[in-house]
This record gives structure tokens, sequence and C-alpha cells, in this order.
């Protein structure tokens, strides 16, 4: 068994989510294109499933696991959001300059709130910077990822982020564990500083439908499907984004909805989930892609 696999499903057993990386590489392994985007000419897209993404497609599987990395020397990408995770990256000046690490902004934040910053799950990268691993808070709204959130040289991932894992290169370099424990819950002032700004209050959509009994049928499909959105649980929020859509997608081929009206209905489903604009935009696109080569009408 190569040290990657054995490396892959230690991390699995932890309970974290894991996918491919392209071997010595940041880069999701696939897909490389969105759905929408896609000739049909690479064998890995004869499945609409191939578009899902890296985040749906993470496992725990451990038969997943050891087929992926039995065929190729994959990188080992982290899914945070399915796995419960936030972890802070902290960063270093780039070569040649001089000034305050990561490392040294999160110290001054935490001593500013009379804390510290405790042991937990720790992970020095390529470059030399570092991941704290923290477990997500139990309760209050899902954390997304943050860009100098919390200072210069401080990035964080969580719902919608991945990270590469310990036992992978990048570049030659490798991300080594250098403390292994558990992962211990996010502090309080980090989450205080990290939870995202409430949504804007969400228009109802408005979709005009017939009266008879083909529109009945269309009203029960776009509240279903909505609610698969809505209502999906942490971690497979954008892959029910993506069925969903694949449903609503089959609808307009067939003439039953406009394309405008689905995107509509998916968008705000996608906003109750709490799932970012970008990754919406294009979770919908695909879908939506895919349910048009299978047109479904609608009897009146």
């Amino acid at each position: 068994m190569s040290n990657l696999l054995t490396t892959a499903l230690a991390h699995a057993r932890r309970g974290w989510h894991i996918f491919p990386l392209r071997p010595d590489d940041k880069r999701p392994a696939f897909p490389d294109h969105a759905g929408d985007d896609c000739t049909g000419r690479d064998p890995r897209c004869r499945a609409a499933g191939h578009h899902l993404g890296w985040e749906p497609r993470a496992t725990t599987d451990p038969a997943r696991i050891r087929r992926a990395w039995s065929a190729r020397p994959y990188g080992i990408g982290l899914a945070c959001g399915p796995s419960r995770l936030v972890v802070v990256d902290l960063d270093r000046p780039k070569a040649g300059t001089t000034g305050a690490t990561g490392l040294d902004t999160l110290a001054e934040l935490a001593a500013a709130h009379a804390a510290g910053i405790e042991p937990t799950y720790t992970v020095t990268t390529g470059r030399g910077g570092t991941h704290l691993y923290y477990r997500h808070p139990d309760d209050g709204p899902e954390l997304r990822n943050t860009a100098g959130t919390l200072g210069p040289l401080v990035d964080t991932r969580a719902h919608g982020g991945y990270v590469v894992a310990a036992g992978s290169t990048v570049a030659g370099r490798p991300y080594r564990v250098d403390l292994d424990t558990d992962p211990a819950p996010l502090p309080g002032w980090l989450v205080g500083r990290l939870i995202p700004a409430p949504l804007p209050p969400q228009r109802p959509v408005v979709v005009s439908l017939p009266t008879d009994r083909s529109g009945a049928y269309l009203r029960a499909a776009i509240t279903r499907e909505a609610d698969r959105v809505a209502t999906a649980p942490a971690g497979e929020r954008n892959r029910a984004l993506y069925i969903a859509a694949v449903a609503l997608g089959q609808l307009t081929a067939g003439g039953s909805l406009t394309a405008e009206d689905a995107e509509s209905v998916l968008e705000q489903a996608a906003a109750r989930a709490g799932l970012g604009h970008v990754e919406t935009a294009r979770t919908i696109r695909s879908g939506l892609a895919a349910g048009s080569k299978r047109p479904r009408q609608v009897a009146a």
C-alpha cells in the first residue's frame, strides 16, 4: 500500500472528507471544466456526476479512496465543510520581504482578547506556513472562507473551501503534521470575527404557471426541488443544488419552465442554504446544462 493511500485512509478514519488532487499540485484532479463547457470527448465526463465538483465528491468511504489512490499518486484534498472543520491558514511574507507573519498576526489578535493559541492539530505547509485545524461550531451559522478578514497573511477555510492535507506535496514541497492531536473547538473570539454578515431579506420568487393540472404539477416540482436545496444537511448542499438544477433543467428543456424562472428559484434556495454566489452560479449552470440533455414535458 502506498504512503499516500495509507495517509488518505488515516484522514478518512478521522471523519475528514477527502478527494484527489492532481499529483504534486493544489488543484483538484477533476473536474477540469464546468459541465456547460463539456465537449463530451473526455471519457471521465460520460457520467453527469463528473461535474459535481470537488466538494460533493469528497468522501470517507475506504473503498472509493482505495480505488482512487491505487490508480495514481494523487495529492490529498480535504473538504472543510463536510469535515466540520475550520482551518486557519497562516502564511509567511514572500521571499525577499520582511514583516509580521500570519502567526504573529493571530497571536496579537488572541492577546487582544486575553487569550492564547491553544494546541490543536497543526500542519506545516510546503512553503513554511501553518494550518491550524479547529472543529466547526455545532450551532450558529455556517462559517465560510475568508481572506484577510482576521488580518494580513491570515485566511480561513470552512464551508466551500478545502486545504491540501498532510502527506501531500506541492511543487515537490511536503505538507507535514506538526502536532498530531484532535482538532480543538474553534475559539469563541474567532467565531465572533468569522460569522458572515446576514443575508439581505429575500423577496419571494413569483413564477407564472398555468392554472390547470400541468401548473399544479410544475408548482409541486419547483417546491420539491427548492426544499431539497434549502433543507440539505451541511456538506450535501452543493450536491443537492446540482440535483435540483438537473431536474428543473429537464423541465426547462421540455418547454414547461423558463430558464430565468428556474435560475431564480434555485438561486434563492441556494441563498437560504447559505451557499456562496460563485459556487451557486457554477453549479446551477452545470445542472441546467446536464438536465437540458434529457428534456421532460408535462402533460396538460
